[in-house]
């Protein structure tokens, strides 16, 4: 897969299915954070949940780099943790 389809894809799953099956990415990664605030004993924000997620798809890779669908999902999280990210200071 090139660079071009898997962002394409992976953009086509954050404004398609995924959007459908779970919400707002901002509003579903704040409730996230809410939870893992509560579990972790201090703020997490909802940006700070893109990049975790990102990393659970990154250490998943180390364990199988051809798995495409990490890949997509990895430049999913990024691209919405930067939306968020920069709405807040918009």
């Amino acid at each position: 897969m090139n660079r071009a389809d898997l962002l394409s894809k992976a953009a086509e799953l954050i404004d398609g299915q995924r959007a459908k099956d779970y919400g707002d990415a901002a509003e579903n990664f704040g409730n996230v954070a809410q939870g893992w605030s509560v579990i972790l004993g201090q703020e997490v924000l909802p940006e700070q949940v893109a990049l975790l997620m990102t990393w659970l798809k990154i250490c998943r890779l180390t364990k199988s780099l051809n798995h495409i669908d990490s890949w997509i999902d990895s430049a999913g999280y990024i691209a919405l943790g930067a939306e968020i990210a920069t709405e807040k200071t918009a």
